[in-house]
């Protein structure tokens, strides 16, 4: 998988992981996704599971460290260019 993709490019089955703070995920996050914080997401890199993951945060820099901490241990991970503010741009779907 890339290091960075776009919403039309997420692979069929891949995790969605928003990255992002509480209060940022209360207002509106990808339908389905996970939550896990960054600052929580080393101890609690096991939920995800072993298949792909593509974190996303609200503009990509917090989601791309995280991709790149994961592809760095050997798991398959990328980043959701633009992040939410590109999903919502996009007119796709959010939850609250």
């Amino acid at each position: 998988m890339e290091p960075e993709l776009d919403a039309d490019a997420i692979p069929q089955g891949a995790t969605l992981v928003d990255v992002r703070r509480e209060e940022e995920w209360a207002v509106g996050h990808i339908p389905g996704a996970m939550h896990v914080p960054l600052p929580e997401l080393q101890e609690r890199a096991a939920e995800l599971g072993d298949g792909s993951v593509v974190f996303y945060c609200k503009t990509g820099d917090r989601s791309r460290m995280a991709a790149e901490a994961f592809r760095a241990s050997g798991r398959d991970a990328a980043s959701l260019a633009g992040g939410l503010d590109a999903w919502t741009a996009a007119g796709r779907p959010t939850d609250s």
